[in-house]
């Protein structure tokens, strides 16, 4: 497993081996074990997540859960590709509102860890691109938020997104309250 460290301390690009023939390949997409032997000790998941977006310039995010909800996410291309983007959310953290984006893709196999007090959100390359993710927390509807997608600079590589209705009405950062402390 390649670890790289981010400029947001704490948010990780995880890159598992891969061992491939003629067949295709075999992954080992998650090992406690081995991240621990590698000094990273991430928490425990407790709910996997897919989803599905028909279309290349799908953006789902900024979202987060708040306190005492709030979710870490281990996240990964299952099919296709995408931009994956985590921003830091803690009040009184030296990163607060700096983000950080990665290429995620079936092809490339890695993985970014987005810890708990970080707002998350990606856009789709590709049609039919399949994002699969760890959580550290259960959803909770009422602990559900948005920052809106445009409103930290971000170059999404997009202009005009297919958006929900939710991501759509969001708040900007820079009215946004955090419920997340350094």
């Amino acid at each position: 497993m390649q670890i790289e460290e981010t400029a947001l301390p704490g948010v990780l690009v995880l890159t598992p081996a891969r061992h491939g023939d003629a067949r295709g390949f075999f992954s080992e997409s998650w090992n406690r074990r081995t991240l621990e032997q590698a000094g990273v000790h991430l928490p425990e998941f407790v709910q996997d997540n897919h989803s599905l977006s028909a279309r290349a310039g799908t953006l789902r995010g900024l979202h987060y859960q708040a306190p005492p909800h709030e979710q870490g996410k281990l996240v990964r291309c299952g099919r296709g590709a995408l931009y994956d983007v985590a921003v830091d959310g803690r009040r009184g953290s030296a990163t607060y509102g700096q983000w950080v984006g990665v290429e995620l893709s079936f092809e490339n196999g890695r993985q970014l860890w987005v810890p708990p007090g970080f707002l998350h959100g990606f856009v789709t390359r590709t049609d039919d691109t399949e994002v699969v993710y760890k959580c550290t927390g259960f959803y909770d509807k009422a602990a559900d938020g948005a920052v809106r997608w445009d409103s930290l600079g971000i170059d999404w590589g997009v202009s005009d997104p297919l958006l929900s209705d939710k991501d759509r009405a969001a708040v900007p950062f820079a009215e946004w309250q955090s419920p997340f402390e350094a």
